[in-house]
């Protein structure tokens, strides 16, 4: 009880706080607070860390050269600014894989939980950072060149953006499960599963979200601007056009099945490398 109230606290404080600082909206905020209680409180004191340090490092790449990102805003259906939708897309399967772990502390369901938040660090990294590129992106399932900001492209740099993304949630979570460990007294070499598992879950992750975006996400065309996006309604006010995909899949689902998706990579990497 009292590490809930602890997670409730320490949840309530950081989202009044991006809340005040226009990173979440009132809805976010709320989210936020219902995601990090029980990802806190049920999962320990480091997988708070660990969503801390994303929701942190994507808050401030979201915020880097906006100027340059602020053209590519009507392409998709939401900004910087996380509403209930999104903290629960990139956050919720964490906090349910949490409630998980606390009545069943497998290894499996720490796997999982890393491999679920190192897809969504990957995959915002790489969006934040992948749309600065010089070079246009290529469509992940055709390869042809694409514009800037469509859904399914991957550039080198994105690419790359993604790969530190998922390797700095293996390091950071290596680093406090190894401190965790040697305070306790225990032998922390069976962790070394950790860093490969959470690179290459959260990086293959990252890349279904891509793929997922190029075939099945719902995508819908402007007449007046000619151009493809994810809203409905575009921001030139015109009702846009259902152009390809399925229409209730938006950006929001894919980023909670991606995540799902590099949960069950990481619970088969970790099989693999402990040899279960």
């Amino acid at each position: 009880m009292l590490q809930i109230i602890t997670g409730l606290v320490a949840s309530t404080v950081i989202a009044l706080v991006a809340h005040r600082r226009r990173a979440l909206t009132t809805s976010g905020a709320l989210g936020a607070i219902l995601v990090g209680t029980i990802t806190f409180g049920f999962g320990g004191w480091i997988w708070g860390i660990l969503l801390v340090a994303f929701f942190a490092l994507s808050t401030a790449l979201s915020r880097y050269r906006q100027a340059d990102k602020r053209q590519l805003a009507d392409k998709f259906v939401k900004g910087a600014h996380r509403d209930m939708g999104q903290v629960l897309a990139n956050g919720g399967l964490a906090a349910f894989i949490s409630l998980l772990y606390f009545s069943y502390p497998a290894t499996a369901l720490l796997a999982a939980f890393l491999g679920s938040m190192a897809t969504v660090n990957a995959d915002t990294w790489a969006t934040e950072v992948g749309v600065l590129s010089r070079d246009l992106p290529r469509l992940i399932t055709t390869w042809r060149r694409v514009p800037v900001g469509t859904s399914g492209g991957v550039t080198l740099l994105g690419t790359a953006a993604s790969t530190l993304g998922a390797l700095f949630i293996g390091l950071l979570a290596y680093i406090l499960l190894c401190v965790e460990a040697l305070v306790a007294g225990h032998n922390a070499f069976g962790l070394s599963w950790i860093i490969p598992t959470t690179l290459f879950s959260g990086l293959l992750g990252s890349l279904f979200d891509s793929l997922l975006g190029a075939t099945v996400q719902g995508i819908f065309y402007c007449a007046r601007c000619e151009t493809e996006t994810e809203k409905e309604l575009h921001g030139c006010g015109l009702q846009t056009s259902h152009l390809r995909g399925w229409r209730w899949l938006n950006n929001d689902v894919v980023n909670l099945l991606s995540s799902l998706g590099g949960a069950l990579v990481a619970i088969s990497l970790w099989g693999m490398l402990a040899g279960r």
